[in-house]
């Protein structure tokens, strides 16, 4: 009796399917990840942990963290500017996934 309730199932509808539109990318869990082991960070410290992402990527990356209520920007009004990043408690209550995607990666490392 799965059958039936596989067919009137739909994916988008599950918190599965909402937490991957949340981390999906090449970038977000990276960006999450080097939040949560630094927990303040710059764009450039960003760019530099990143390595070989554009200015553009990043910035739509951490726009759609931040849109999400992922990670919080802050801004200090200064010359030149200053902007850091961290996460919100939001994005801090996503690590504990993220964590377990780790452990799991470490121990099953080929």
């Amino acid at each position: 009796m799965i059958k039936p309730y596989i067919e009137n199932a739909n994916f988008e509808d599950t918190g599965f399917s909402y937490t991957l539109s949340l981390i999906s990318g090449k970038y977000k869990m990276v960006i999450l990840y080097c939040l949560m082991e630094y927990e303040v960070v710059r764009f450039n410290e960003l760019k530099r942990y990143l390595k070989r992402i554009s200015d553009k990527t990043l910035s739509t990356n951490l726009k759609e963290l931040e849109t999400d209520r992922l990670i919080i920007r802050t801004e200090y009004p200064q010359i030149p500017p200053k902007v850091e990043y961290s996460l919100s408690d939001r994005g801090r209550s996503l690590m504990e996934v993220l964590d377990q995607l780790c452990v799991w990666g470490e121990n099953n490392r080929e």
